[in-house]
């Protein structure tokens, strides 16, 4: 199992600077990955500032050497997949090769699509999400592209450089469970970041939750031709107790023996200190659990 640093991008992570202090002190601490939201707008944590999460990935990147680095969860279906690939393709150049990429619908949805007079219709966005994750890839490859979509077109486009990631950054799709096309789609992909609804954001899922998902999604991969036999990750979070070694052990390896490949470490979404960098920070220099 490796493990990442969750953090939001905003409050005191919308600054770069402090995000490069954050990414800078979980590579000396031994985490793996540190991954930020990709909001636009979140009512619930209004009132606070908002970074984009490129540029805040971007001083990650020039802070660090070895941690992966992305998004989870960025909403492919409000962004332009051309922009989005060119985002991308330039923070995996940075990072040299570091880059995964988290995506899904994103939300709250009357948040990030609804107050910019975007479509609520969960169906458009779910199609805008498969057609923009095809595109996505096959912008990265460096090679003409041609499409003409049901959302989108591309007519002899050629996007470089390539990814330094080859074929393509890693993509992992997120949803909730026991929500089944959102880890459908994800068993075509990468990996899997789920949300569970008994264990909102920061909060441990249950074992038994986590042992069906995961059987779910092996079932999955063994319908899809050479899926099975490659690499996939499934990346389960929550808030853990840094300065108690054993209660973090006994949290998170069950979750590991279950078949979760990473442990996303996060605040509880209505903390008051999710936007923080002092709490964060100090779970941070704990060091990630040892199992």
């Amino acid at each position: 199992m490796r493990f990442s640093v969750n953090i939001p991008n905003f409050g005191d992570f919308a600054d770069p600077r402090t995000v490069a202090k954050v990414a800078s002190a979980a590579e000396q601490a031994g985490w793996d990955g540190l991954f930020v939201w990709d909001h636009v707008l979140h009512r619930y944590h209004g009132k606070r500032p908002f970074g984009d999460p490129w540029m805040l990935l971007t001083a990650a990147a020039l802070a660090t050497s070895r941690l992966r680095l992305g998004t989870l969860v960025t909403p492919v279906p409000r962004r332009r997949p051309q922009q989005l690939a060119r985002q991308i393709a330039t923070l995996d150049a940075v990072s040299g090769g570091r880059v995964t990429f988290g995506a899904g619908l994103g939300g709250p949805v009357e948040d990030e699509y609804e107050s910019f007079g975007d479509t609520a219709d969960l169906k458009v966005l779910a199609e805008r999400l498969d057609e923009g994750l095809d595109l996505l890839q096959r912008f990265w490859s460096g090679e003409p592209v041609n499409h003409d979509g049901r959302h989108y077109q591309a007519r002899d486009v050629t996007l470089l450089p390539a990814t330094v990631q080859r074929p393509r950054p890693p993509v992992w799709i997120a949803g909730f469970w026991p929500s089944r096309p959102p880890m459908r789609r994800a068993a075509r992909w990468d990996g899997a970041v789920p949300l569970f609804e008994d264990a909102k954001h920061g909060y441990v899922p249950p074992v038994d939750q986590a042992r069906d998902l995961i059987a779910y999604l092996r079932e999955q991969r063994k319908n899809l031709a050479g899926a099975g036999s490659s690499s996939f990750e499934v990346v389960l979070g929550g808030a853990t107790p840094g300065g108690d070694a054993a209660k973090v052990r006994d949290l998170v390896a069950p979750l590991a023996e279950a078949g979760a490949t990473w442990w996303d470490e996060r605040q509880i979404q209505v903390s008051d200190d999710i936007d923080r960098l002092e709490p964060v920070l100090r779970r941070i220099e704990q060091g990630p659990p040892v199992l």
